[in-house]
């Protein structure tokens, strides 16, 4: 980032009498490399269609608007709305839609039901970034790749390998396989965050890459092998699921999976094997319960 480039973005904030508002977490990318550097890591064609979480000035819609063959863009703020119907009014293919984006159902909005598959480009607000995932994760139509801004630290996360798994990267990883394509400065944004930022991809798999019946028993039984991280897999899962514990060891043994395990040093395969073994033994307690984030 350049200081001219943060001038710009000042100067349009505060040519239309704005300031970032600290309580939706608004922290503006003004660093044109990087914006070029996510347009680029979408890959993005003139067939594709592309929803953009939070347009902010729309700086960044311009640019997929010129990559892509048409551009929804969602954001919160009915102010920052204002400034992009004004200044993205000569692109004919951008559609901007004032609103929450967990309250955005991609298969309402007829151009994205419509399509084939599109793709997901945005900045995501701190404070909701798991949300988002889930919402995009559990949607009835899913995209076909996310290119997203998110803490570096969640960045870590989400991609991590067994030994430092998490309930978010269990979650992600079943549905597509994530990496990190750039890492970003926090002075890249107007007003920097507290922490770096990191770009993630994740693309979505056709089908999930382990067999699992029932979707919401699967991430029952991971969410309660999470649910005490410091406690050995099997007295998780006994006190997440209501089993007695030396029944849980017998069925983790058959699962070929070591019971004085801790739920971080699975693998996304090896938790395919606890679920199956579990739900075969105990299919009461394995079934319900919403995805987690």
């Amino acid at each position: 980032m350049n200081s001219r480039e943060l001038r710009e973005v000042q100067r349009l904030l505060k040519g239309f009498g704005l300031r970032p508002r600290k309580g939706l977490g608004q922290s503006f990318l003004i660093a044109q490399e990087i914006m070029e550097r996510i347009v680029a890591a979408a890959e993005l064609d003139p067939e594709d269609v592309v929803l953009e979480v939070g347009a902010g000035l729309g700086r960044m819609t311009r640019l997929l608007a010129e990559k892509a063959g048409r551009v929804v863009a969602i954001e919160l703020d009915e102010r920052l709305v204002k400034i992009l119907d004004r200044t993205l009014s000569d692109l004919p293919n951008v559609e901007i839609v004032q609103g929450n984006i967990l309250e955005f159902d991609p298969a309402r909005n007829p151009l994205l039901a419509a399509c084939r598959s599109y793709k997901v480009v945005g900045n995501l607000p701190y404070y909701i970034t798991s949300a988002i995932l889930r919402h995009f994760l559990e949607a009835k139509v899913k995209p076909k790749l996310m290119v997203v801004t998110v803490q570096e630290e969640v960045a870590q996360r989400i991609v991590a390998k067994p030994g430092e798994m998490s309930l978010l990267a269990v979650s992600v990883q079943f549905y597509g396989q994530p990496r990190i394509v750039a890492r970003i400065p926090a002075s890249s944004f107007y007003p920097p965050p507290e922490v770096d930022s990191a770009v993630v991809r994740i693309d979505f798999y056709e089908r999930p890459p382990i067999g699992v019946e029932d979707v919401k028993g699967f991430f029952k039984v991971v969410r309660a092998g999470f649910s005490q991280r410091r406690k050995q897999l099997h007295n998780a899962l006994s006190a997440g699921l209501g089993i007695p514990d030396g029944e849980v060891k017998e069925t983790l043994h058959r699962a070929g999976v070591d019971p004085g395990r801790r739920a971080q040093t699975l693998s996304l395969e090896e938790w395919g094997r606890v679920y199956r073994a579990l739900s075969l033994r105990f299919r009461p307690q394995c079934q319900g319960l919403n995805l987690a984030g």
